[in-house]
């Protein structure tokens, strides 16, 4: 019987990536870097084998995708944001077994999931800037969920969250899950970009954020949940929070009362609001 070791909600900002390289950025979120370190080390500590990823710069419009690759391999610039990552190399395993697990669930409970196994069907920077500072030596396998969900229901997402957990459990091994993405996503005005590179775009979802990062910490999910729809709405969440609802499905969604641990506070970036959090896994307080 499978294990889930460690679950997360984690950034992906690609500043970080800039935060490596020479220059007036340099070290600029060496915070959010230490914290993938950190939940690194505590998937090495736990036994993990997989991490998988749900992935919010995977966009899709239709089903919902499983990346069953054993193995990747390639050289990433951003289409988005080149002048912030570009020519980063990556290899990493992947696990089909898993990753095929997860879409016989999910099609069991009626969501629309499809596993691939296409070679030129690559990683998006949600799942490589992770695994960049999580898995540089290839030490864990990967699965990659798209996440990005334009034309998706909350209801789906959730049962795909719940499949996940049902998969991990029938397979043999132990396995970490990602929830990558942000809090609020409305980013900074272009002309503003430059200024705002460590600010959020408004008041409101500076403090939506702040809220939301309270709830967490208290364990109060039911409230939560009520409230998720209308927060990913007013506050631009990124690929809609599917990530987030993913996270919450396989977590036990509105029962679920663990009392968040924030390895990397709450920070901003280019108008966006980020954490590095880890939920517990016990369901109930």
């Amino acid at each position: 019987m499978g294990k889930l070791a460690l679950a997360a909600k984690v950034t992906h900002v690609p500043s970080m990536y800039l935060s490596e390289l020479p220059g007036k950025h340099h070290g600029c979120r060496q915070a959010a870097i230490d914290g993938h370190k950190e939940i690194s080390r505590r998937c090495r500590e736990l036994g993990v084998d997989t991490i998988v990823v749900f992935d919010t710069h995977w966009l899709v419009n239709s089903a919902y995708h499983i990346n069953c690759n054993d193995h990747f391999q390639g050289v990433y610039t951003s289409h988005e944001l080149p002048h912030f990552i570009r020519d980063m190399e990556y290899e990493y395993d992947g696990n089909p077994v898993l990753g095929n697990l997860i879409a016989e669930e999910a099609i069991s409970s009626g969501v629309r999931a499809q596993a691939h196994a296409i070679s030129t069907l690559t990683l998006e920077y949600g799942t490589l800037v992770p695994m960049r500072y999580m898995n540089s030596d290839r030490h864990f396998k990967v699965v990659s969920i798209s996440a990005f969900c334009t034309v998706h229901d909350f209801a789906d997402s959730r049962r795909m969250g719940e499949a996940v957990r049902r998969a991990i459990e029938k397979y043999d091994g132990t396995v970490a899950v990602l929830a990558s993405g942000s809090l609020s996503h409305r980013f900074i005005d272009d002309q503003r970009a430059e200024q705002g590179m460590n600010a959020w775009t408004r008041e409101f979802d500076e403090q939506m954020d702040h809220r939301v990062v309270k709830l967490w910490r208290e364990g109060k999910f039911a409230e939560f949940c009520r409230m998720l729809p209308e927060y990913a709405d007013y506050c631009y969440g990124e690929g809609n929070m599917h990530d987030t609802v993913m996270l919450l499905g396989l977590m036990g969604w509105d029962q679920y009362q663990g009392k968040v641990e924030f390895i990397t506070d709450l920070f901003p970036s280019s108008g966006t609001g980020q954490v590095n959090a880890v939920f517990p896994l016990a369901r109930t307080a």
